[in-house]
């Protein structure tokens, strides 16, 4: 049965939100507390897990799930090496709170070699930049100076990439994106090639307390029911107006792993939601966000509602300053190009 089959079958589970569960006879059964256990999570936890061929671990946000696999796998004085254009979010925490802690984090062009590094963070189609990682050559030259990778698999999802079948030690979800789907749940995801590490980072989870609660959960399995669909309509209509743009006089690049990267079609046969384009600096960049009308000026990606927002604004100098940022949803590409068209002729 296919993946896309077996997560759209079933009715939805209930959620209990119990945080104490009855002992049985005395003993504690495989639900007595909720910081360490769910039904409607351990649920997931086992969908996702078909889904990237690993163990699958649940967190409150994805930078929560980014904070315990550091915190649970690593040591002050840990080396990591980021890959530079992807999610601010990571590097800011990264170089930022943990360096406090004693972590050494550089960045490094994902496209090329990379350092030598305890562990070594890629991003396939980063955010915002869209560059897109060797990640079969990254994993074999990673793990050949004794690290680990890390693949921040977000923008795609397992629909449309499965990188511990290329060698990934770990992938990382905002499950607050495509996973879910709607912009109605804030979670994370750690999957593992490793049941060891699987086993670490869930005693971690456990002891820190940094866990996912259910209703967030039930909001993520209602989203898988309707990933794939998703993420193939989301992914023809993103092609279709990368193509677009790239051919529109205001706009000065496109950024889309469809449009003939050629590392990129090694890997997936469609490219995700997510695309990015240049206009004449910041000014130009505020005016498109102010003229649409259709797709919602707004941060995050991978929602059913098409956003747009100027990066530049939490980025800064990281980004050109006209950088666009745009995520498409399931509106029709005809009605999202006019939208975009006539803003940018503003």
């Amino acid at each position: 049965m296919k993946p896309e089959t077996k997560l759209a079958a079933g009715a939805p589970l209930a959620v209990d939100r119990a945080t104490v569960h009855a002992y049985a006879d005395g003993q504690p059964g495989p639900f007595y507390y909720q910081r360490d256990a769910h039904p409607v999570g351990v649920e997931a936890e086992r969908r996702l897990g078909e889904l990237e061929g690993g163990e699958a671990l649940l967190f409150p946000s994805g930078m929560g799930a980014t904070t315990a696999l550091v915190l649970a796998l690593l040591w002050p004085g840990a080396t990591v090496a980021v890959a530079d254009g992807g999610y601010y979010g990571t590097v800011g925490l990264l170089s930022g709170e943990l360096t406090r802690w004693g972590l050494e984090v550089s960045t490094f062009d994902q496209t090329g070699e990379p350092p030598r590094a305890d562990l070594v963070w890629i991003e396939p189609c980063s955010n915002p930049m869209l560059t897109f990682p060797d990640i079969a050559a990254v994993c074999e030259r990673v793990h050949a100076h004794g690290g680990r990778v890390v693949v921040d698999n977000t923008v795609l999802s397992p629909m449309l990439l499965r990188p511990l079948a290329h060698g990934a030690d770990l992938v990382l979800h905002s499950a607050s994106k495509i996973l879910s789907g709607h912009h109605d749940a804030l979670l994370g995801v750690v999957a593992c090639a490793d049941p060891q590490t699987a086993a670490r980072l869930r005693a971690f989870r456990t002891a820190s307390g940094i866990v996912a609660a259910p209703d967030p959960v039930w909001l993520l399995l209602r989203g898988l029911k309707t990933l794939a669909l998703r993420a193939e309509r989301q992914s023809a209509t993103a092609a279709e107006l990368a193509r677009r743009l790239a051919g529109h006089p205001a706009v000065a690049r496109v950024r889309y792993p469809g449009l003939g990267d050629a590392v990129a079609a090694r890997y997936v046969s469609a490219y995700g939601p997510l695309l990015s384009f240049d206009v004449a600096g910041a000014e130009r960049a505020a005016a498109v966000e102010r003229s649409l009308v259709l797709i919602e000026n707004a941060t995050s990606l991978g929602g059913v509602a098409s956003t747009l927002e100027a990066r530049a604004r939490w980025e800064g100098p990281r980004v050109p300053p006209g950088l666009l940022r745009l995520s498409v949803g399931l509106e029709d590409v005809e009605d999202l190009w006019a939208d975009l068209d006539r803003a940018l002729a503003v």
